[in-house]
């Protein structure tokens, strides 16, 4: 049931394989809620190393259920010079002015690109796009963007009208079952937990960036057959990280999974169509 950071570190080498451009940790994705304060540490110290020397930039991510959790993650990270971090906003907050006084609180921790992620936050509390655009015209270092909270598409069009300043980046997420889309409106990537198919992500951006939309359309398309199968098989994603040789173990703090042989075919076959190796 522990962290496994040898594996933890391998995917850092996967990652740099695959040509992906930048590396997060721990998000929701990386089930950074199951985690332990001491855990998530000792992370950020083996993505440092693994990382040091190798082109994709790390992204920490520091985000905490206030301020002072924040603030105890954000002085570690800043520590170990990470290219940038992220935090998704406090949950404990009851306005905007929380939210604001939240990233003003790291941005003086901190002079690196700070990205706000607009999910995970207090429910109620909505990190709308003339937030955003503010928060980032006060501190420059907030205006990269991981926009998550709906409408989505239509939030990342009225962000662009503020780029490049003070908006800076604008990213999606959602395992990128919109970023086809995205891509045509003019964003900067996708940032999500993905990274099974790491080489997949990096190829669409590759051929999206030399113009060639048929076959990035066609790579999608089967892409999307794979994260079709995360509504339908619970735990796909760690059979295919044990499948590609990044985890050991389908062991989860969410739970503990297996599969029919039925389920297993359902998940080779559509991996075959997607298998670029």
């Amino acid at each position: 049931g522990e962290v496994d950071y040898d594996e933890l570190a391998g995917e850092v080498e996967f990652c740099d394989r695959c040509g992906i451009e930048g590396l997060v940790w721990p998000q929701n994705s990386s089930e950074q809620r199951y985690l332990s304060q001491e855990e998530r540490l000792r992370g950020f110290e083996t993505l440092v190393r693994a990382a040091r020397g190798r082109a994709p930039a790390l992204v920490l991510g520091v985000q905490a259920d206030d301020t002072a959790g924040m603030l105890e993650y954000a002085r570690r990270a800043e520590a170990l010079e990470p290219d940038a971090m992220i935090a998704i906003p406090p949950r404990t907050a009851a306005s905007l002015d929380d939210f604001r006084s939240y990233y003003a609180a790291l941005c003086e921790v901190t002079d690196r690109p700070i990205f706000v992620q607009t999910s995970g936050g207090a429910p109620d509390i909505v990190p709308t796009v003339e937030f955003l655009v503010s928060l980032a015209r006060e501190f420059p270092q907030c205006g990269y963007v991981k926009e998550e909270h709906a409408p989505v598409q239509e939030r990342m069009l009225a962000l662009a009208e503020h780029r490049p300043n003070p908006i800076k980046t604008i990213l999606g997420a959602n395992f990128g079952r919109a970023w086809a889309y995205e891509m045509r409106l003019g964003t900067d990537g996708v940032m999500t937990g993905g990274v099974m198919y790491a080489d997949i992500y990096a190829g669409l951006w590759d051929l999206h960036q030399a113009g060639q939309y048929d076959e990035m359309r066609d790579l999608y398309a089967k892409l999307l057959l794979m994260l079709n199968l995360d509504r339908l098989i619970p735990g796909v994603r760690l059979y295919m990280l044990q499948k590609r040789g990044l985890f050991k173990t389908l062991k989860s703090r969410r739970g503990e999974y297996d599969f029919t042989p039925l389920q297993i075919s359902e998940i080779e076959h559509r991996f075959a169509a997607l298998d670029r190796d």
